[in-house]
């Protein structure tokens, strides 16, 4: 999926707080984001994944939680 491909698919399914979060990004005012991997981010597997991903390539560190 391209960029413009995932944030249309966010925004389709009103994903504003991930939105916002990636506008951060852009923005280079997100340095790191924390998840639980088992969780991840969105319920949607393929989208996370490429979410996590363009997360990445913005250069925002994902840092896995402790799940303890």
């Amino acid at each position: 999926m391209t960029k413009d491909e995932i944030m249309n698919e966010l925004e389709k399914k009103e994903y504003t707080e991930i939105l916002d979060l990636l506008e951060e990004a852009e923005n280079g005012e997100l340095a790191e984001i924390e998840i639980v991997k088992s969780l991840g981010l969105l319920r949607d597997e393929i989208l996370n994944d490429q979410v996590l991903q363009l997360f990445s390539e913005l250069g925002v560190e994902i840092v896995y939680a402790d799940e303890e």
